[in-house]
């Protein structure tokens, strides 16, 4: 079931945004079958890999002649394909577009790398923090006059990474299907990392943005947009942006808005964060939560992993749900003619060989 029901991925086994663009598709309903390398150990247990769910899992010894058919001849019955490695890695195998897209014209081929196939940094290595500095992003993200902050992996990794790779992908399955030929998609992190920052870039071309983080209204710099710490030791986070937003906020936390002061004023800025510092530690999260949580002042408590499944809010949607012992995300965006299915557990490496090998050989 879902949108993607009988569109087939071969996804070649790798790490972070190329696994979980395959889990995008996965949870829409595409057959993404994942080649592992043979004979492999897993890093982390396969049966809690949730980038893996949804997944059927064939192990191929690339460096095998034979073994490379068997995943060319895959890669003729797909739509799409991701894989992960250093640009000319795929071709060394012998594996690489010119190869697939003979075999396969419609093919969309989709190579999901940090810095892209060309350029002076094609070849070298890095991560996610090294992709977002390049951006622009990594320099925005902080308070003021300390240092940046990793935002986990989830801007260039995922953001601009893997969820740019399954937008491509889509794109190029699209056009395929309409005009016959496939292409080669490539998503760079540093690139879709980029695309992220556009508001920001946007603002900051008509002078409404500060190069200088924690010195903006969405940065941390503005009072009304921030998190805070609460009696009890555990953060709020309030986006109070808006005049009516703001007006319930300080009616509710009983602030004097005489002694608070203009909101839009960032000379202010920071005085007012410590009127705010000073109130919400005046009480426990319970406290403000029961106050603020039914009106519009766009506050929300700051949630952990253990925690944020078990919101009454994220618990109406099913927005996690647990399978196999894992807590996890259930599959998003949802469609309401096409709606996803819950997704099967991640394989062990090799699991579906014989499966697989099968199918081909009926074919």
């Amino acid at each position: 079931m879902g949108p993607l029901n009988g569109v087939r991925i071969i996804e070649f086994a790798g790490i972070g945004p190329g696994p979980f663009a395959g889990m995008m598709l996965a949870d829409q309903g595409a057959d993404v079958i994942r080649i592992d390398r043979a004979g492999s150990t897993p890093g982390m247990d396969p049966s809690t890999d949730i980038l893996n769910r949804g997944k059927r899992s064939i192990a191929l010894d690339l460096k095998n002649a034979d073994d490379r058919a068997t995943a060319l001849k895959l890669v003729a019955t797909a739509d799409a394909l991701i894989e992960g490695f250093r640009p000319g890695v795929m071709e060394r195998l012998g594996l690489g577009p010119e190869e697939c897209l003979k075999a396969n014209p419609k093919l969309a081929y989709g190579r999901m790398t940090g810095w892209g196939q060309d350029g002076p940094l094609a070849a070298r290595a890095g991560h996610d923090i090294n992709y977002i500095s390049l951006t622009g992003a990594l320099h925005a993200i902080g308070q003021r006059d300390n240092a940046p902050v990793p935002p986990l992996n989830i801007v260039g990794d995922f953001g601009g990474g893997g969820m740019l790779l399954a937008y491509g992908l889509t794109c190029a399955i699209i056009s395929a299907r309409s005009t016959g030929k496939g292409q080669v998609v490539d998503a760079a992190i540093v690139d879709g990392t980029a695309s992220l920052m556009a508001m920001m870039y946007s603002r900051f071309a008509s002078n409404g943005w500060k190069d200088d983080r924690g010195s903006n209204l969405l940065d941390g710099g503005a009072a009304q947009y921030g998190t805070y710490r609460c009696a009890d030791g555990q953060w709020i986070s309030l986006g109070a942006l808006e005049p009516q937003f703001f007006a319930a906020f300080v009616e509710a936390a009983q602030i004097d808005t005489k002694v608070y002061g203009d909101r839009n004023d960032a000379s202010q800025w920071q005085r007012q964060r410590q009127l705010l510092e000073q109130a919400f530690a005046a009480q426990p999260r319970a406290y403000w939560e029961e106050r603020l949580q039914d009106i519009d002042s766009c506050f929300a408590p700051v949630l952990s992993l253990s925690d944020a499944p078990k919101h009454p809010h994220n618990q109406a949607r099913a927005t996690f749900f647990e399978d196999y012992g894992v807590v996890q995300p259930s599959p998003s965006p949802r469609f309401n003619v096409t709606p996803s299915s819950r997704p099967t557990r991640p394989p062990m490496p090799g699991q579906h060989t014989e499966e697989i090998l099968q199918e081909l050989n009926k074919g």
